[in-house]
């Protein structure tokens, strides 16, 4: 399929992970493909790969949060092939975990330097050329942006950010012929696109909380991009989608029916999930079984 064919593309943070699994689809597809990533040794790798897939490719290192990097890359990028059709926003960096008394100003600024300044500033500067001929941005947001867990208010707020940052941006360029779309995928395992590929390390679990029945992977992104950028779907701009495997319409009342399903998943062996499960109903009202317990088994003396 040469979907892309004569087309050129950035791919942010295309170095590993799904930005390199899109990196990769959008080339396999004709694309010729220009990786922007901080991290040098690994961008290098990946044009290696892409090329040894036969896929035109280039790196540029570049920080996503510096005005100047962005700019002297996009400009060259276009100067050498004087088209730039397909942006993906994908650059971006995690969260620390602490508790917001123990963030830091530093640790805000960085995520959302990265994050969302990172996905404006390369907009606004692939903006200049790609009106000429109009095009496709995709920015990389996260189911983050929709819910939470504990201790991620940076790293949630900067992909809340692309969601409103990307609606925004669908509107003012609209006028010429530009699509914006963010995605939101949920938990994605790349481990396998890493620099060096690792083996994933998921249990049955992991697979069994997503309805779809798995944990989803950069590939499963990449196929969504390559039909967002395609003329297949010249009439969807301004809006968000989700790719989640179907977490996140998923409801989750805990009881011990819920508990025995899952201790089964993970054990895999119904007999003793069925025997856990008694026994935990069981320690509900005799708090003497439980100290017996402890003292018998998890006793460290």
């Amino acid at each position: 399929m040469d979907r892309f064919r004569e087309k050129t593309c950035i791919v942010t943070g295309g170095a590993r992970g799904i930005g390199a699994a899109i990196a990769t689809r959008l080339g396999m597809e004709g694309c010729t493909v220009a990786i922007f990533d901080i991290d040098e040794q690994a961008g290098q790798y990946r044009q290696r790969e892409l090329e040894k897939n036969g896929i035109k490719s280039v790196f540029y290192k570049v920080d996503v949060a510096s005005e100047e990097m962005v700019k002297q890359a996009v400009e060259d990028l276009y100067g050498k092939h004087g088209r730039i059709d397909i942006l993906v926003n994908n650059a971006g960096i995690g969260f620390s975990g602490k508790s917001i008394e123990e963030q830091t100003l530093e640790e805000w600024r960085r995520i959302i330097d990265t994050n969302l300044t990172g996905t404006w500033l390369c907009t606004k500067h692939v903006v200049r050329y790609m009106k000429k001929t109009g095009g496709v941005i995709i920015n990389i947001a996260s189911t983050r942006a929709f819910q939470s867990e504990p201790n991620t208010e940076p790293y949630s707020a900067s992909k809340g950010g692309i969601v409103a940052l990307s609606h925004a941006l669908a509107v003012s360029l609209a006028k010429y012929h530009i699509r914006v779309i963010s995605i939101s995928p949920g938990w994605v395992d790349t481990s396998q696109w890493q620099v060096p590929p690792r083996q994933p390390q998921l249990t049955p679990l992991d697979h069994e909380w997503h309805p779809a029945g798995r944990v989803g992977k950069p590939e499963d992104i990449a196929a969504l991009v390559a039909f967002l950028a395609s003329d297949d779907a010249q009439w969807i701009t301004g809006t968000n989608i989700t790719i989640d495997g179907g977490v996140t319409t998923k409801m989750f009342y805990p009881d011990l029916d819920q508990i025995q399903r899952l201790l089964a998943t993970l054990l895999q062996d119904e007999e003793t999930a069925q025997t856990l499960t008694k026994l935990a109903e069981k320690l509900h009202t005799d708090k003497d079984i439980l100290r017996e317990i402890r003292n018998k088994y998890l006793s460290t003396s």
